[in-house]
């Protein structure tokens, strides 16, 4: 491994710690400060701050699944896919900065949403977003950050990926 290599994966662990250590300290804000299933106005029209528990996945996702098992095969399917994002990680090269930040991102996103479901079998949400009469799903953190990082990886795929091929032809 070359110092390069080194030192990405030492800003990779950076990002992903930081990403679970804010996903954890904002739910634990939201658990002492709002109780369950009220809302706090924050921007009128558009965004409140709530607290709400999710046992499924997102977007309802597995919410008929006995809770038992649904906390065993979300746990499953979290472990699962780290291990299969820190092997492909491995896999990245060191210059390809987009495409390990979004990694990174995805993997601190899971790990935080993973620590709430195996300790607790759901998972705190908080940010509402709202147009109207229509609410988004309410998220947190973890959520957020794992589809920035699969918005970096997509734009590592399309838009870098594009640029390389078309500047070697």
């Amino acid at each position: 491994v070359t110092e390069l290599g080194v030192m990405t994966r030492r800003v990779m662990a950076t990002i992903g710690i930081s990403i679970l250590a804010l996903d954890q300290l904002t739910k634990q804000m939201v658990r002492m400060s709002i109780e369950l299933y009220d809302a706090i106005e924050v921007l009128p029209g558009f965004l409140n701050l709530v607290h709400v528990r999710n046992t499924g996945a997102a977007f309802g996702f597995l919410n008929s699944v006995s809770i038992a098992n649904k906390q065993l095969l979300m746990t499953a399917i979290a472990l699962v896919a780290m291990t299969a994002i820190v092997a492909y990680a491995r896999q990245v090269e060191p210059r390809e900065t987009l495409a390990r930040t979004g990694l990174a991102l995805i993997l601190g996103g899971a790990m935080g949403n993973l620590i709430d479901r195996a300790s607790a079998g759901y998972v705190v949400d908080f940010i509402d977003v709202y147009w109207r009469t229509y609410h988004f799903w309410a998220f947190n953190v973890a959520d957020s950050a794992i589809t920035v990082g699969a918005g970096f990886l997509i734009l590592d795929m399309f838009v870098v990926s594009s640029t390389d091929v078309s500047t070697s032809a």
